[in-house]
């Protein structure tokens, strides 16, 4: 069985911001542009079974400039819908509303952390028959990789909150003695050659 990679979208003007982003389609910006060339290394010469994509412009194109040629869009990849706290800060809302946490209260007027398992459930479904013939890699979002990681160690949606994980990076999931694992998380591409300047902190 092969391995699932996931692989989250490059810098928006939000993501940079710490803006939670769900159905508002924004694009890359520049540098989020050069996050996702900077995975072409770290992903060419990998034999894919299929490359699926949330549709949003700026998971499809991280896929492209990352050298992957998307065979499907799933809408379940689509991020976390955030309803009313589309656009905020974590801060933001917490102004208004003391101790809001996403992970256990959801959004109002967007979605609960059970009906974002529920369709990353459906992924898992549809994503394992693929697994048998290779590896697949999924380009999406923060938090609807998370609860997906989440769900394939069979932990509760909730139990997305645990790994934290930045723009243009690449995890693995896969499985040891047939028990689901993470295998790789949260890399980022490693430092262009020509000037070997360390990572700058992503968002």
């Amino acid at each position: 069985m092969g391995e699932l990679l996931l692989i989250r979208h490059g810098e928006t003007t939000w993501s940079a911001s710490k803006r939670h982003t769900s159905y508002t389609d924004l694009a890359l910006t520049p540098d989020g542009e050069r996050q996702a060339r900077a995975l072409h290394p770290m992903l060419a010469g990998r034999r894919l079974a299929a490359v699926l994509t949330s549709p949003c412009a700026r998971a499809v194109r991280t896929a492209q400039l990352a050298g992957l040629t998307p065979t499907a869009t799933d809408n379940d990849l689509a991020e976390w819908n955030y309803g009313e706290v589309e656009g905020r800060t974590t801060a933001d809302v917490r102004a208004d509303h003391p101790g809001w946490n996403l992970w256990t209260d959801g959004c109002p007027g967007g979605e609960s952390p059970s009906e974002v398992g529920q369709r990353l459930d459906r992924v898992l479904t549809r994503l394992r028959p693929l697994l048998d013939h290779g590896t697949v890699a999924v380009v999406g979002h923060a938090h609807s990789l998370r609860v997906l990681t989440a769900r394939w160690l069979d932990l509760s949606p909730s139990s997305g909150a645990l790994f934290w994980l930045e723009t243009a990076t690449v995890s693995a999931l896969g499985h040891e003695h047939g028990r689901p694992v993470i295998r790789r998380w949260n890399q980022p591409a490693p430092p262009a050659p020509a000037t070997g300047t360390a990572r700058a902190t992503r968002h």
